[in-house]
């Protein structure tokens, strides 16, 4: 969107929105890491900080109880 203008973009990251919003509906998935990136996108402000997504720590997961390799 190098040419693209202001209005543009705002009109990109309502639909990015949109498309995060059904996925998430499809997913089931609503927590505080799904309502940070709906929050994100509806923003017009840029933080150079929102990644990594999602941040398993805030959502009280830690990297060893996502591995499948654990469950025994």
């Amino acid at each position: 969107m190098a040419n693209g203008n202001d209005g543009d973009l705002k009109a990109k990251l309502a639909q990015a929105r949109a498309v995060i919003a059904h996925l998430m509906e499809k997913a089931s998935y609503d927590g505080a890491e799904a309502q940070r990136a709906l929050a994100y996108f509806d923003d017009d402000g840029f933080d150079a900080n929102f990644l990594p997504w999602p941040r398993h720590e805030e959502e009280g997961l830690r990297p060893e109880d996502l591995n499948a390799a654990n469950d025994g």
